[in-house]
């Protein structure tokens, strides 16, 4: 069996992928590795799963697809890629894996320059960035939708976005999570470093078509991840909501497991998960997301009729009238059904089948 090295890293929405297809990999007698930025959010993922990780320095590239964002950004890409190149040629493993972001990229092009195969994930429907510089010389891209713009077919296998296939007993998820059993339970989730857009308008919207905490005679509580960088601005602006519960993290199994509905942003990975678990979501697209696919992403899921989308503009407005639709309970049950309708379940494995495919013989 052959040791896989996982690329990634940056975001949850490329971590979190790289994580269930190396649970998969270790499943079928392979070990993994996690190479990533030291010190980065991929890091602290590992250790919480018990996974092998190895930091290198990862230059941030620029988000107009102009290339790095400074000098000393490329710099740093340099050297990180001088240090992953150390550790493969002592680890010698039989493929390496790039999930997309900066993070990725020292890996990925150090695997490369070795002669090591490589092979992607492509979670969007438009070819990232990072990935565009390494596409060239990577064996294979799995992919999230079918048809990536600016991805030559012949490179492409449709397999889906790997999520975490576990679920919790939702009295058990509660439990985790120090919430009640018996409130109608809202997740606030904008994507694994929190989104202050949501953070900043969120909790005033939910706190006003909730009075006390109630809907209808029914409990509410809320779960809201705010990321790390907000959780002080946020706590003292709910402190007197006992029913609004704020974490600068939160275990995502338990969170979704809990969850009756979210509100979200709509990356993909955020959809796969909610599908996965059967949670309908009332989405805020990131307006600034590449070619605006968060808003595509979001339009597919309400045309499911497993959520409703909430342009960023229109959030005061239509935020919280969306919520209350979604949540009166024959609503909430057909939702529940469509999400889970656009589930991929397997996709995990049938990324793995795809690498294994590619893996070169173990020395």
């Amino acid at each position: 069996m052959s040791l896989v090295v996982m690329a990634t890293g940056g975001t949850g929405g490329h971590i979190y992928p790289a994580v269930a297809t190396a649970r998969e990999l270790i499943s079928r007698g392979h070990s993994a590795l996690m190479l990533g930025q030291r010190g980065g959010m991929e890091e602290r993922v590992a250790a919480e799963q018990g996974l092998e990780f190895v930091g290198v320095d990862a230059g941030k590239l620029a988000r107009s697809g102009q290339g790095l964002a400074d000098p000393r950004q490329l710099l740093r890409a340099a050297t990180g890629v001088v240090q992953a190149r150390r550790v493969l040629a002592e680890r010698k493993p039989g493929a390496v894996v790039g999930y997309g972001g900066f993070a990725s990229l020292p890996g990925i092009l150090a695997a490369q320059s070795l002669g090591i195969p490589t092979v992607l994930h492509e979670q969007n429907a438009l070819l990232g960035l990072t990935q565009k510089l390494a596409v060239g010389r990577a064996k294979a891209v799995g992919t999230s939708y079918q048809g990536v713009k600016g991805l030559d077919v012949n490179k492409a296998a449709l397999v889906g976005m790997p999520v975490r296939e576990t679920r919790l007993e939702r009295g058990a998820a509660l439990r985790q999570l120090g919430l009640q059993d018996g409130p109608l339970t809202l997740l606030v989730m904008g994507g694994s470093q929190g989104s202050l857009f949501l953070n900043e308008n969120v909790p005033g919207i939910l706190e006003g078509i909730f009075p006390s905490g109630l809907l209808d005679g029914r409990a509410v509580q809320v779960l809201h991840q705010t990321g790390p960088r907000w959780i002080e601005q946020v706590t003292p602006r709910v402190a007197h909501l006992p029913w609004y519960h704020v974490s600068p993290f939160v275990d995502a199994v338990a969170a979704w497991s809990a969850a009756h509905l979210g509100v979200t942003r709509a990356g993909t990975s955020t959809l796969a998960e909610a599908a996965f678990h059967g949670v309908p979501l009332v989405m805020v697209p990131l307006p600034e997301s590449a070619e605006n696919h968060q808003f595509h992403n979001a339009t597919s899921v309400q045309a499911a009729g497993a959520g409703r989308v909430v342009e960023q503009k229109d959030v005061s407005g239509r935020l919280g009238q969306a919520v209350l639709e979604c949540v009166q309970p024959g609503n909430l049950a057909v939702m529940r059904g469509a999400a889970h309708s656009r589930a991929q379940p397997g996709a995990a494995a049938r990324f793995a089948d795809l690498i294994e495919h590619h893996l070169s013989p173990t020395p």
